[in-house]
């Protein structure tokens, strides 16, 4: 088989290119990327080293992707990432980028009799509908009550049911109108495509930022001894995210390359679920506990556009079509985390710390 991965320098991307290259040595894999996202040039040599070819190249080029020929499988993971990318600037990067690079990718696997696996993002569902769903507050943690009116919203979390009509963020507005394309295409070109909705995702080789990468960043300010702050929901740090190992993605990737038939032209959650769900309070602890350090952790109360006092994702449809299932615990991904650190921390500490 012959795989494209966009974004191919990145963390999703490279993790997915190392770990399938060695799992499928025979496999050939292209990991293109315009090396835009600092620290992704710390992942070329392993590239180069594990015999992973490298383009560099932009999505947003229509030449660019064009060029990629003669290959089995494309998989996006080429996206900006940020949800608070446009709301206070201009939106035409995020835009340009997760939305009309996308589809230069989609035509050029047309082009190309490939698969697409597409890597979209849990953003999609409106802010306000989840904001207003029924909660509870817990010693630790904000939680979602058993009982709620709103169909897509359990104690689970959140399933594809919950209705899309509302505001998400530009950076949810872009996938979900590229995984919109993306049935078009289906449907009257017979693409076939797997579309994946994905919440946190998190392990060694991700790069942090206040807006991006919370469980890594969390871990390196904890293991560099620096600040943090817990912002909005005042100021305790009970929001909620669920976390998904990036081992668990791969696997998943793994079964959407081999097992394309159980995931073409349907749209499905993935994520830690409720069982690998963490507050920031929470991760506060575990940082506390493989690191040993604690550090000093300001509360800022004003809430920041876009955020979510909870999101957890609900793999049940998934996990019940496919047989997939998280394996890695939130403990266990912190600790790959640390472990990662440790062993880089040269090379990491002036990105990270």
């Amino acid at each position: 088989m012959k795989v494209v991965v966009t974004g191919g320098a990145g963390f999703i991307g490279s993790s997915v290119c190392l770990q399938l290259k060695q799992k499928y040595p025979a496999y050939s894999f292209t990991a293109f990327d315009n090396l835009r996202r600092t620290g992704s040039e710390l992942n070329m040599a392993e590239l180069k080293k594990n015999g992973i070819r490298f383009i560099h190249g932009d999505i947003r080029c229509r030449e660019d992707v064009e060029a990629l020929t003669d290959f089995d499988a494309l998989i996006d993971a080429s996206a900006e990432p940020s949800v608070q990318a446009g709301l206070n600037n201009d939106p035409a990067y995020i835009i340009n980028n997760n939305l009309n690079g996308s589809i230069n990718c989609f035509n050029t696997c047309l082009k190309n009799n490939a698969t697409l696996i597409f890597l979209s993002s849990s953003r999609v569902y409106p802010i306000n509908r989840i904001e207003k769903a029924n909660f509870k507050e817990e010693p630790t943690r904000f939680s979602f009550s058993d009982k709620q009116s709103e169909k897509g919203i359990s104690k689970l979390g959140i399933s594809e049911d919950l209705e899309l009509s509302g505001a998400r963020s530009f950076y949810g507005a872009t996938k979900l109108a590229s995984e919109l394309f993306i049935r078009e295409y289906c449907e009257f070109y017979k693409l076939k495509a797997a579309i994946t909705r994905l919440g946190v995702i998190a392990g060694p080789r991700q790069m942090a930022k206040a807006d991006q990468g919370v469980a890594t960043l969390w871990l390196a300010k904890h293991f560099w001894k620096r600040q943090l702050s817990y912002i909005g929901y005042g100021g305790h740090g009970k929001q909620v995210r669920d976390i998904l190992h990036i081992d668990d993605l791969v696997e998943l990737i793994d079964m959407q390359l081999h097992q394309t038939e159980k995931f073409n032209d349907k749209v499905f959650n993935a994520g830690g679920g409720l069982y690998n769900s963490v507050s920031l309070q929470e991760m506060t602890t575990v940082c506390e506990q493989i690191t040993g350090n604690k550090i000093r952790i300001e509360s800022e109360l004003q809430n920041r556009q876009a955020d979510l006092r909870i999101f957890i994702t609900d793999h049940s449809r998934i996990s019940n079509e496919t047989g997939w299932l998280p394996k890695k615990n939130v403990e266990t991904i912190f600790t790959d985390i640390f472990n990662w650190i440790r062993e880089n921390e040269a090379a990491l500490k002036p990105l990270l710390s």
